[in-house]
C-alpha cells in the first residue's frame, strides 16, 4: 500500500519497474493502458464506470508516473509491450480484457500480435497504428515529440498546475476530474516544495520518437475481438484518422465514432466510453 491507495510494482525488462493501480471494482480484472504523457490514475473517473462490472487495474508505462525510467533509455513500444506483458503476467489475469488509449491502444495490439490469447477482448480509443512500415517518417521524431520537450516540468504547487492547464490547450479539454487526477497523481513533491512532472519531458518526447509502434499490416494476426473507437475526423489530422483502417484491417474489429469527442474522449467523457465499454462486452 501506498499513501494513494494500493499499488503493485512489477519488474519488466532494461531494469524497469511498472506501477500498477488497483482502482477497485467487483467481477473480472479489467485493465487500463494510457496514452503517452499520461498515468494509469488519470483514468480514475473512467474506472468509477466500471467497477460496478469490473475489478479495474491501471499501468504506469515506463518512464510515466510511478514506474521508473530504463537504465538504457530504451522506450521502443515492443519494450512497453515487455511492461504491459509483466504486468498481466505478475496479476495472472490473461487472457484479459483491456482498455487502450493512443499509445496503450497500440502496445495492446502488439501484445496480442506477439503472444495470441493474452488479450481476451480490447476497447481501444484512437490507438496509434499507421500504415507505414518500420523506418518511414511516421516511425520517426514527430510534432508532439518536439512539443512535449517543450513542457514545463516544475510548478510551484499542484494549484498552479492545475489551473494553468485547465485555462488553456489541450488540456483544458479533459473533465474536471480527470484534469484534477492528472495533476493529483501525474506530479511529484521536491524537497524546496514545488512539484514536478513525474514523467519527464524528455521521456514523454522519446515515448512519441521510438520505433516499435504496430503497422496496419500485423493487424491480420489479432484474432481478439476489438472494437476500435474514435472521435471527430472533422478538423485537422489526429489519430482518429487511422481508425477505419485499423477496424477493417483487425479480423473481429469494429468501428465506434464519438463525433463530439477528441482524441482525448476517454478523459473528456469518461461515463459515455465506460457505458461504450460494458455494451461491447456484451455485444
Amino acid at each position: 500500500m501506498n499513501e494513494d491507495g494500493p499499488m503493485l510494482r512489477v519488474p519488466s525488462t532494461d531494469g524497469v519497474v511498472v506501477a500498477v493501480h488497483d482502482l477497485g471494482g467487483e467481477g473480472e480484472p479489467f485493465l487500463v493502458c494510457h496514452a503517452t504523457g499520461f498515468l494509469g490514475r488519470v483514468y480514475e473517473p473512467l474506472a468509477a464506470a466500471l467497477t460496478g462490472r469490473f475489478h479495474v487495474y491501471a499501468l504506469d508505462f515506463r518512464g510515466h508516473g510511478d514506474a521508473t525510467v530504463p537504465d538504457n533509455g530504451r522506450f521502443d513500444w515492443r519494450a512497453m509491450g515487455d511492461d504491459l506483458e509483466a504486468v498481466i503476467d505478475a496479476l495472472d489475469v490473461a487472457p484479459v480484457r483491456v482498455f487502450g488509449h493512443s499509445m496503450g491502444g497500440g502496445v495492446s495490439l502488439l501484445v496480442e500480435q506477439r503472444r495470441p490469447g493474452t488479450i481476451r477482448s480490447a476497447y481501444l480509443f484512437e490507438p496509434i497504428v499507421p500504415p507505414a512500415v518500420e523506418g518511414t517518417a511516421l516511425q520517426g521524431p514527430s510534432g508532439m515529440s518536439e512539443a512535449a520537450r517543450k513542457r514545463r516540468p516544475v510548478f510551484a504547487s499542484k494549484a498552479e498546475a492545475l489551473y494553468r492547464y485547465a485555462s488553456r490547450p489541450p488540456l483544458h479539454e479533459l473533465r474536471a476530474d480527470s484534469l484534477y487526477a492528472y495533476v493529483e497523481h501525474g506530479f511529484r513533491e521536491r524537497p524546496d516544495g514545488t512539484v514536478e512532472l513525474k514523467c519527464a519531458p524528455e521521456s514523454e518526447a522519446a515515448t512519441f520518437d521510438a520505433p516499435g509502434k504496430p503497422t496496419v499490416d500485423l493487424l491480420h494476426e489479432v484474432m481478439a475481438p476489438v472494437t476500435i473507437a474514435i472521435g471527430t475526423t472533422a478538423h485537422d489530422w489526429t489519430p482518429a484518422h487511422f481508425g477505419t483502417a485499423v477496424a477493417d484491417a483487425l479480423p473481429n474489429g469494429r468501428l465506434e465514432q464519438h463525433p463530439a469527442l477528441g482524441h482525448f474522449g476517454p478523459m473528456q467523457d469518461p461515463v459515455t466510453i465506460g457505458q461504450r465499454i460494458i455494451a461491447a462486452v456484451h455485444a
